[in-house]
């Protein structure tokens, strides 16, 4: 099978896969490079640093299946694909734990100035006394998207004697029993805002969730509360942020894995913020998951070549509205 690998997976997933078929490699590859490469290949491999539009999908006479290896689908045009009979496959499932543990690192980060103090010791500075924060245990930790990766956040806060709150845009009845099993108390979204002392964000990025965290519901949120954003950089409005992070701003810091911009020679709007920690869109990437993904990705695309993807897989990684 013809395969073009957009972005990097597990090394020895790559291995795998040239071993077996024909691959080209076209890391992070613009629009521009993806038409040209695109012709003749039968399934493409990409994650969240890759938009495959309907311009790649137009010059891909021969392509069959698209392969997410990740979650996150705001930068595949699924309709574009199922118009197209193109056959789109996620793998979600590995990236949930990374995800979350890196939540709960933000979380302390924050907390602590782990960041800050880093920065100002390599600098040769001792100042314990502006290092000190708010501890986790006692404080409300509300969670927007208490889905696979939100509720493993919220057990995680319980678990530190946290008060876990927590929203779905689901069916509400039937997520509240396992959500209580798990320590969080599902309530609405206007609860979680006002109510929460480290407000996390779990949720996909699409036309509803664009800028869901704007100048109004930052307005909303408790005074001197933090904010971390580890879904997409899109759900936060930043540059209403940013002056609630500023003196007489709401919040006391924010922590960001995800950004409205993102890529190489991209310099964060919050980058001069001592109350801000900026990491470059890492949650999935713990080496234990990423071997587990690349591993779901060879067994894809083995399934799709002998003809019985649909077999395969499982509920989590159909993704409705794109080709069969």
């Amino acid at each position: 099978m013809k395969i073009l690998l957009a972005s990097s997976i597990d090394p020895t997933a790559i291995e795998a896969l040239e071993a077996d078929h024909d691959v080209v490699r076209a890391f992070n590859a613009p629009e521009e490079q993806l038409v040209r490469l695109v012709p003749d290949r039968e399934a493409v491999v990409f994650r969240s640093g890759v938009r495959i539009t309907a311009a790649v999908l137009d010059a891909a006479p021969n392509l069959a299946l698209l392969v997410r290896a990740g979650s996150g689908l705001d930068n595949v045009d699924i309709a574009a694909a199922g118009e197209r009979g193109v056959r789109v496959v996620r793998v979600p499932g590995s990236s949930a734990q990374p995800v979350a543990e890196l939540t709960f690192a933000l979380l302390l980060s924050l907390v602590r100035k782990v960041s800050l103090a880093d920065r100002l010791l390599r600098d040769g500075h001792w100042p314990k006394s502006q290092l000190g924060g708010p501890l986790l245990a006692g404080k409300t930790l509300g969670i927007v998207g208490a889905g696979r990766i939100g509720s493993r956040v919220g057990e995680m806060g319980a678990a530190w004697g946290m008060r876990a709150i927590g929203c779905v845009d689901n069916d509400a009845s039937a997520a509240a029993s396992a959500l209580a099993a798990r320590g969080i108390a599902l309530t609405d979204f206007d609860t979680v805002v006002t109510e929460a002392d480290f407000l996390c964000l779990h949720l996909p990025l699409d036309e509803r969730t664009h800028h869901i965290i704007d100048a109004h519901v930052l307005s909303r949120m408790k005074q001197g509360s933090f904010l971390v954003n580890v879904a997409r950089g899109g759900v936060v409005d930043e540059s209403a942020l940013y002056p609630e992070l500023t003196e007489g701003g709401k919040l006391l810091g924010a922590a960001l894995d995800v950004h409205e911009h993102e890529g190489e020679g991209v310099v964060s709007p919050f980058a001069a913020l001592p109350n801000v920690v900026l990491t470059p869109h890492i949650g999935a990437m713990a080496w234990d998951s990423q071997r587990l993904i690349g591993e779901r990705v060879v067994e894809l695309l083995g399934a799709h070549e002998r003809g019985c993807l649909d077999e395969s897989l499982t509920a989590e990684e159909l993704v409705p509205g794109s080709g069969s």
